[in-house]
């Protein structure tokens, strides 16, 4: 029984052991990749154009669009609801 006991802890040590080192090498090796393919980072991706800043409006830009208009009734209404008016 004893013997038993003590190739299962050998067993669990072996694995978890495997399983450590197999991880601190899968960390360095990426480690290292992030280091070398750092230049390449933006190699795929295509520039965006700048947009530019829109004007301010004389109202100070406190008109609503549409859809802006719907969210706010929507969020009203979702407070009273909440509050229970």
């Amino acid at each position: 029984m004893g013997q038993m006991l003590m190739d299962g802890v050998k067993a669990v040590v072996l694995g978890m052991g495997m399983v450590y080192v197999f991880l601190i090498i899968m960390i360095i090796l990426m480690t290292i990749m992030s280091k070398l393919l750092a230049p390449y980072a933006n190699f795929l991706v295509k520039q965006q154009p700048v947009k530019k800043a829109a004007a301010k409006k004389a109202d100070g830009g406190k008109t609503l669009s549409a859809e802006d208009k719907i969210l706010a009734k929507a969020a009203i209404e979702a407070v009273k609801m909440h509050r229970g008016a």
